[in-house]
């Protein structure tokens, strides 16, 4: 009945959101293609992502997890009303708050 979903945006989302967007959001994922799920830019995105989409206020029956955080994410993006550079721009603020924290090890 339902679909993949997660308490918060999954890092085997990410590639789904490539084409959801211009060239240079294109290059940003295809960048991160090859990060594991604990780097700072992954996270950054990952982060960017839960705010963007709301992930802290989704329920598992709501019609948004039904479909999967995949389309959810997707549709977001779709529906962002900043261009790509300002999207990037907070992609690059989040990769700045991330490595503020140090959470993550940087690679």
């Amino acid at each position: 009945m339902y679909t993949d979903n997660e308490i918060l945006f999954p890092h085997y989302a990410i590639p789904a959101l490539r084409n959801t967007r211009g060239q240079a959001w294109a290059e940003l994922i295809d960048s991160l293609a090859g990060k594991s799920e604990t780097s700072v830019e992954v996270i950054a995105l990952m982060s960017l992502m839960i705010e963007l989409n709301g992930c802290l206020a989704c329920e598992t029956d709501s019609y948004r997890a039904m479909r999967g955080c995949a389309a959810c994410a997707q549709q977001t993006l779709r529906r962002f009303k900043g261009s790509d550079a300002e999207l990037i721009n907070l992609y690059e603020a989040s990769v700045a708050k991330i490595r503020d924290l140090k959470l993550a090890p940087v690679e």
